[in-house]
């Protein structure tokens, strides 16, 4: 199966991610293309069987970089098209304030993902996200506006410094070579 594994980061985290996915796909036998966004035109996805698309959450949304590769693809270029994000919120997985803040930051990458699928009549295969260490500006950002509470901040910052971890790195090991094995016959629930 011939696969892109392409990412936009600015602090490593997302390529990490991409690196993981990319030498898992390639330990299975796959043919497999790792690139950064700056080195990807709109034409070089068409080919591909599976597009793996990496993107660091800006402002509760895909990074530019990403969102203008995919508004550049031609519709219909063939395969299918699999997400992966990283984000310096909480994840969704921690209780009701960590789904509301996790939504409200960086809910929105899965969403614009299936949205280009659809548009440009690729299939959906679903997105991988996880936490990221944050930039220092990032990390300000977080403590004025969204974690604002002096005793919750020490244990938000610790943990999320700590990522992408092994486990992180696992996780998208399995989610990659999800998508790959169902290939087209099963659809793939977003994460």
């Amino acid at each position: 199966m011939r696969v892109l594994v392409a990412y936009y980061t600015q602090t490593g985290n997302t390529r990490k991610i991409a690196q993981a996915i990319h030498s898992e796909l390639e330990s299975l036998g796959h043919e497999v293309t790792l690139r950064e966004i700056r080195g990807v035109k709109s034409q070089d996805v068409s080919g591909f069987d599976v597009i793996f698309l990496g993107s660091p959450c800006h402002s509760a949304d895909l990074a530019k970089p990403v969102r203008n590769l995919l508004e550049a693809m031609e519709s219909s270029p063939g395969g299918k098209l699999a997400g992966f994000v990283t984000h310096s919120t909480y994840t969704a997985e921690g209780g009701e304030r960590h789904r509301e803040l996790h939504e409200r930051w960086a809910g929105k990458c899965a969403g614009s993902f299936e949205q280009a699928c659809a548009a440009k009549g690729l299939e959906w295969s679903g997105c991988f996200s996880c936490q990221g260490k944050p930039s220092k500006p990032i990390e300000l950002f977080i403590r004025v506006a969204v974690i604002k509470d002096a005793h919750e901040w020490p244990g938000y910052i610790a943990e999320t410094r700590k990522h992408p971890n092994a486990d992180d790195e696992a996780k998208a090991r399995a989610f990659a070579r999800e998508v790959v094995a169902l290939g087209d016959t099963y659809p793939i629930s977003p994460r």
